[in-house]
């Protein structure tokens, strides 16, 4: 495998932005994604901003994704409030709820020196790192990408890159309601086959005691940080050009934290 190639040494340290943005509406996210990444392009030192938010009840499919991955019929679907979008991303369907940390960095691989595949060795890694901060083990395998616990899958992945900008990102379930997941098939599937294809897991249930999203967050920040080389990292929460249609980054914890 060909290394990496390296930042040159005369560069500025990377800088890690983190913004805590609560429960974000699904297209109020992508309106504030698309703008990082144009503003990404832009960029001629190294630094990273990571979106941290939770989603209203939808599912998105990405690119390995399908409509028969979503075992539910349309009449069913508006029972259960949920739409569904298909995205321009890597991965294949994820079923978005409040418990559910999103993680988007929009990160310039060209300024870092990273390929796609090193930054999502780096990505997953963190989140790997994350966990175990919380004391739960989990892994990835070498074949497929995601992170996987005892219960099942904890992370989905499914990035993009547009101009060399990568978006989009991981999908970490804290203490979502489970019950709906078993209408929607994990894609890929786990690294051991015996746990089965649909086979979703979460925080809580790899604890069997309360998880708190603030306590998620902060293990992510404090890994993702280090998984992504940035000894600078700035904490902030909400954004300025985010729609108000959001909630707090406190207020969308709720019982839940």
């Amino acid at each position: 495998m060909m290394p990496e190639p390296q930042r040159p040494a005369a560069a500025r340290e990377p800088v890690a932005e983190f913004r805590l943005l609560g429960r974000v509406p699904f297209n109020a996210f992508l309106t504030l994604q698309n703008r990082l990444v144009y503003e990404a392009g832009g960029l001629t030192e190294p630094g990273i901003v990571v979106l941290l938010c939770e989603h209203p009840d939808l599912i998105t499919v990405g690119r390995a994704g399908s409509r028969g991955h979503i075992r539910w019929t349309n009449d069913q679907l508006q029972h259960e409030h949920l739409n569904v979008r298909w995205i321009s991303r890597g991965g294949g369907c994820v079923l978005h709820a409040p418990g559910q940390l999103a993680v988007y960095p929009i990160v310039p691989l060209g300024l870092f020196g990273w390929t796609v595949g090193g930054y999502l060795r780096r990505l997953q890694a963190g989140i790997v790192a994350g966990f175990a901060e919380l004391g739960v083990r989990s892994e990835t395998s070498d074949e497929t990408f995601g992170v996987w616990g005892r219960s099942g899958l904890l992370a989905s992945v499914g990035v993009a890159v547009r101009s060399g900008i990568a978006c989009h990102g991981a999908f970490v379930n804290v203490n979502p309601p489970m019950r709906r997941y078993a209408f929607v098939d994990a894609f890929p599937p786990p690294p051991d086959p015996d746990r089965g294809k649909s086979s979703m897991g979460c925080l809580l249930a790899e604890r069997q005691a309360t998880v708190r999203m603030t306590g998620v967050r902060a293990a992510l920040v404090k890994t993702l940080a280090a998984a992504f080389d940035c000894p600078r990292c700035h904490l902030f929460t909400g954004h300025p050009w985010l729609s108000s249609a959001a909630e707090p980054a406190g207020k969308s914890d709720g019982r839940r934290t």
